[in-house]
């Protein structure tokens, strides 16, 4: 027969079957079942068994509480969703204490501290794409941050993904029918860990709107800006259903849903955030290399997740980019007004976090402590700002933001001890003096703890025992312990309560009141003083807009000073920004490089983009010469224009551009069958698919995946598409080791030919780093397989090869010295033909139309081969 035990683990198994339960009981969560042997897999414990009938036992395995978040992380971050199941209420009915699923933990779902990155948002987004429709909304549960957006056109699950790219969700939700026909697999480029499937009949825009509605009390979405976008209320109403579902608390503190548009900010696709290693390193994924390895001096965890948001998310308003430098700028020339801020910031914890932490009930009190010892520290920043504000007018309404919420600091510090416990459940939560009820329960049971501290003293005097004791323990209470060679003086009034091999313990009646009195004062202390925190936190609660909102203003002083401190340690300068079609660069540096680089020092370089003139710059130069580093810092310098920060360089004249593209670095998808070549032909073709004329195109080595002779042909026809298409036209760094391409800028007026310069002394060869005007005539390949380490053999024998190939001898290095003629590709060789010359001999000014047709036709005849040859 089953227990009742199991029974009830089974019916709360039924209702969370896609859920690894984690069962209380006692001091240790218990999994059952599979369940059990994914966590012990998982967890890396050890997988036992358990009896659930007389002839039945059940895989079990089990952590203690304590420890639990630690297991949980392991299996979130494995792709398990989880169901935590509590113990609730305080006695049990009929042998059996009730247990119910307090929290259901997804990846998107996360509150725990210990389980997030403090300068990271956790963001549970989801997706429906309809034709050419897409909705996408996004939540951090532990900020409040709440949005949604529609995308239109042929191009809208494209741009989905892109999106999706940018925010790096740690869960997806999409419709239940998009996975079942594989739809997924074309958001793996969104660098999405985790996609949940949802029931489809929850997208329906109807009960998107519905939840909305019913959640925010409102009987119209137009406050909220998506009334008329009805996947963008889809893909919002189903975060509301899901959360409804896992994390009820978190809604309670869900008050605001902003829409947004993307044609707001700058495009990053995957590749272009991947290859300009914004946020983290390709090799090793980690942001010390990045750019925001460089540019995060922020010191609290609400302004470093602000700063990633920014460097993700570049603007296109040159008024409100104007803004944020204008209150860089502020602080740009006053150090110790920076040193004294970024000392007060210090002091700040997550203020965000712990805001919304306290509206979900799960704040803890040292937690609650802890913000308000930092709201403590609002008026303080405040007193500093004003004396910025006096006479940087652009900081003042910044200024105006920072609410010290005086009351909410001064209830926590009158109501939470100061050496309070972390959790809930033991005493001494509650200041003394915050509660005259709990003060008087505290003084009896201090009073009686006294009595009992003293009667040890005070029998053995009475009675003249003095090897009598007084002890406790759970199952007798407190006793009188005296040993047998002493029983013949034993006072009538103590009542024999255990008899031990060498001494019996006895109680009395006094004493057994004062236990009643100290075991009832500690049972109704913690008792009262969860009541009370609980009322405490919801006072705290109700202020949340007023904590957010300072903790939010807070994050952008702290990136304003973070960018001000390192435009100050790294010699940046102010940029200037139009809606002109020039970007003008002098003395430009990389900003990671230039901090990196030690061995020698960096040399900066100029650039000038024109849509008018030099739209598409060739760059040629050696292997190491610093091609691709010039070409990413130029994405670089532009980016951080775009987010509000100084720049590297001695001077800046930046164009706003809408997109930036890269195509660089050789990399295969072997899991998608794709080799290193078709990756390169897929992110060319997806640049020149979505480039504008006022995008920014960084492509390097295009083509040399391939043969020698096609990769000529692919990169030549790329850039002639660029320059001559009428929709394209993007301003375009274009690096290549095919001299041949340097021709072009004979043949399309917008090409500029650059090269890296070399200075040659004999055999050595030194790279100048210096980007100067003109086509580079070698790669210096060979020299640069020397420097790696080839054998001196290999390298020998490729500069015979090189040698025999530039004379013309053979294409084919098994027949050098034969006197067959290499066969150079005809673009590039002078040739004569019939029909070319008439071509050349051609008044185009004075033809008409008709005779332009006649002719080409005429010309066309003449190519076509003689039918009735051999």
């Amino acid at each position: 027969m089953t227990t009742p035990m199991r029974k009830q683990y089974l019916e709360i198994k039924r209702r969370y079957p896609d859920a690894i339960v984690l069962f209380r009981l006692g001091d240790f969560y218990e999994t059952f079942d599979e369940d059990a042997k994914v966590v012990s897999q998982v967890c890396d414990i050890v997988l036992t068994s358990r009896p659930v009938t007389k002839k039945q036992r059940v895989p079990l395995a089990g952590v203690p509480h304590h420890a639990v978040d630690g297991y949980i992380a392991k299996l979130i971050n494995a792709g398990y969703k989880v169901a935590i199941a509590d113990q609730v209420g305080h006695e049990p009915v009929k042998g059996l204490m009730a247990r119910e699923v307090t929290r259901v933990i997804t990846p998107g779902t996360i509150v725990e501290p210990g389980l997030l990155e403090e300068k990271r948002n956790n963001y549970l987004a989801s997706l429906v794409v309809d034709d050419n429709q897409a909705g996408l909304a996004y939540i951090d549960i532990t900020t409040g941050e709440f949005a949604t957006t529609q995308l239109e056109g042929a191009d809208a699950a494209h741009e989905a993904v892109q999106e999706l790219a940018r925010l790096q969700p740690a869960e997806c939700l999409v419709p239940e029918e998009s996975v079942c026909e594989g739809g997924v697999g074309e958001l793996n480029g969104a660098l999405v860990t985790h996609f949940t499937p949802y029931d489809d009949w929850r997208w329906e825009p109807s009960n998107g709107r519905r939840a909305l509605l019913d959640h925010f009390g409102v009987t119209t979405l137009q406050g909220y800006g998506c009334d008329a976008l009805p996947l963008a209320i889809s893909a919002a109403g189903v975060i509301v259903q899901y959360l409804g579902e896992t994390q009820k608390a978190a809604l309670d503190h869900l008050d605001s849903l902003s829409t947004y548009s993307i044609s707001e900010y700058m495009t990053l696709d995957a590749a272009t955030r991947r290859n300009l290693e914004l946020t983290q390193t390709i090799r090793g994924r980690r942001a010390k290399g990045s750019l925001l390895g460089v540019l995060d001096l922020t010191v609290t965890p609400m302004g470093g997740r602000l700063l990633h948001r920014w460097l993700n998310q570049p603007l296109l308003d040159v008024e409100a980019l104007n803004r944020r430098l204008d209150l860089v700028a502020a602080l740009h020339g006053r150090g110790p007004l920076r040193a004294e801020l970024t000392e007060l910031l210090k002091g700040l914890r997550d203020l965000e976090r712990l805001g919304n932490r306290v509206v979900q009930g799960v704040i803890g009190p040292r937690e609650l402590l802890t913000l308000g010892e930092s709201l403590r520290r609002v008026p303080r920043l405040a007193k500093v700002l004003d004396t910025l504000t006096e006479e940087e007018s652009v900081w003042a309404e910044l200024r105006g933001q920072l609410d010290p919420c005086q009351e909410v600091a001064e209830l926590i510090e009158q109501a939470i001890d100061e050496e309070s416990p972390a959790t809930l459940g033991t005493e001494g939560v509650i200041a003394s003096g915050f509660s005259s009820e709990l003060d008087s329960i505290t003084l009896s049971a201090r009073d009686a703890k006294e009595w009992v501290a003293g009667l040890q003293a005070r029998e053995r005097e009475r009675t003249g025992i003095k090897s009598l004791k007084v002890g406790y323990n759970k199952v007798f209470g407190y006793y009188l312990e005296v040993t047998r060679s002493h029983l013949d003086k034993v006072p009538e009034d103590y009542i024999r309560k255990q008899t031990l091999v060498n001494s019996e313990r006895f109680i009395t009646p006094e004493l057994k009141e004062y236990e009643s009195l100290i075991l009832n004062a500690q049972e109704r202390t913690v008792e009262l003083e969860t009541a009370i925190y609980r009322q405490v936190c919801q006072q705290v609660g109700g202020q949340s807009g007023r904590v957010l909102s300072t903790a939010r203003a807070l994050a952008r002083a702290d990136v304003y000073l973070a960018l001000a401190e390192v435009a100050v340690r790294n010699r940046y300068v102010r940029p200037v920004l139009s809606e002109e079609e020039d970007i003008e660069i002098v003395a430009g540096r990389h900003p990671v490089v230039e901090l990196t680089q030690r061995e020698e020092p960096f040399v900066p370089n100029d650039l000038r983009l024109s849509a008018g003139e030099g739209q598409i710059l060739v760059l040629t130069g050696p292997n190491m010469s610093g091609k691709s580093t010039y070409l990413r810092q130029v994405a670089l310098i532009v980016l951080m224009a775009q987010m509000g920060s100084f720049v590297p360089a001695d001077e800046a004249r930046i164009a706003v551009v809408d997109r930036i593209f890269t195509r660089i670095g050789a990399q295969d998808e072997i899991s998608a069958g794709q080799s290193t070549f078709m990756v390169e032909m897929v992110e060319t073709a997806n640049i020149l698919h979505h480039a504008t004329d006022r995008s920014l195109l960084i492509l390097d080595e295009i083509g040399r995946g391939t043969s020698t002779y096609d990769g000529i042909s692919i990169a030549w026809a790329v850039v002639e598409y660029i320059h001559n298409h009428p929709r394209l036209r993007a301003k375009t760094l274009f690096a290549t080791h095919y001299h041949e391409l340097t021709e072009l800028a004979d043949l399309l007026p917008r090409v500029r030919n650059y090269n890296v310069a070399v200075a040659e002394d004999g055999d050595r060869v030194v790279f100048l780093r210096k980007i100067v005007p003109g086509g580079a005539d070698r790669s210096y390949g060979i020299h640069v397989a020397g420097l790696a380490g080839l054998p001196r053999v290999v390298i020998r024998r490729a500069e015979e090869i090189l040698e025999e190939l530039e004379r013309g001898a053979s294409r084919v290095p098994g027949r050098l010295g034969q006197d067959t003629q290499a066969q150079q590709l005809l673009l590039f060789r002078t040739v004569s033909h019939p029909v070319l010359e008439q071509l050349k001999e051609l008044d185009l000014t004075t033809m008409t139309p008709l005779e332009a047709l006649n002719t080409l036709y005429r010309l066309q005849q003449d190519l076509q081969p003689d039918e009735n040859q051999g």
